[in-house]
């Protein structure tokens, strides 16, 4: 009994230990901010990377979300004689729940993991240590751009995830099904607030871009300098971004929606 006390104190420590050590680290990147911005060439560069190059399989997987919610939403509502509101349901589905939550998903898996192998490589290859050496902080030089990039970059993706699949969902609804566009249009434009639903959807995926971010950069900065500590940071990665994303959308809908 006392040996499995002291194993689960020991455990415990060391998990308080860790998010003490991510904490430090959190503070480190913020405090690196500002250098990263006097410095816009390298911050455009990793937008381009981070950002351009998962465009594609956003707006493909926010197009075919839309289809399948254009779908199921009007066999639902037609249950009810409400196939009109068709447009509302599909835009406050995407707006306030699927862009934000999907997007991150989609980044965590396609940039995340190119974060964390990039710099788990550069860690094993000495490349940080030797930046280090020459008095250049690997952090504001390396981390911090890619840090920015993310934020500022998973905002639009979610915008154009919910966009498309907008879209998606008007051409089964209307083009396929048959439902009335200028009902489609009208019910959206009169349901969906600007504050209350788009601009709470662009908080949630700010958020879910910090947290997607932080986690590669952090795993990424933290593995072990092999390529199998490489590999596992990377499935790390998708892991802890993916529930730590579930969990944080939980929050955020409660605090945003839970009182309205």
């Amino acid at each position: 009994m006392t040996a499995l006390l002291e194993a689960l104190g020991a455990r415990v420590i060391a998990v308080v230990a860790q998010l003490g050590h991510a904490a430090r680290f959190f503070v480190r990147l913020c405090a690196a901010l500002p250098a990263a911005l006097l410095r816009p060439g390298l911050v455009l560069e990793q937008i381009h990377i981070i950002g351009n190059r998962s465009l594609s399989i956003i707006a493909v997987s926010g197009l075919f979300v839309g289809f399948v919610l254009g779908l199921q939403g009007y066999y639902t509502l037609q249950r009810y004689g409400s196939a009109e509101a068709l447009g509302l349901l599909v835009a406050l589905s995407l707006v306030r729940e699927l862009g934000p939550v999907v997007s991150a998903l989609l980044f965590a898996g396609r940039a995340g993991t190119s974060l964390t192998a990039e710099i788990g490589l550069m860690k094993a290859g000495e490349q940080l240590a030797a930046m280090e050496m020459m008095a250049v902080d690997p952090v504001a030089r390396i981390l911090a751009p890619r840090f920015c990039a993310a934020l500022l970059v998973m905002p639009l993706l979610a915008a154009i995830f919910s966009a498309v699949g907008i879209l998606g969902g008007w051409g089964v609804g209307v083009l396929l099904i048959g439902v009335d566009a200028g009902a489609f249009w009208s019910q959206m434009q009169s349901g969906v607030d600007v504050w209350k639903d788009v601009a709470n959807g662009v908080i949630k995926s700010a958020v879910f871009g910090l947290i997607c971010a932080f986690i590669a950069l952090y795993v990424g900065h933290e593995s072990k300098p092999t390529p199998e500590g490489v590999s596992g940071a990377t499935t790390t990665t998708v892991v802890v971004s993916s529930l730590a994303v579930l969990g944080f959308d939980f929050i955020l809908t409660a605090l945003m929606f839970g009182t309205s």
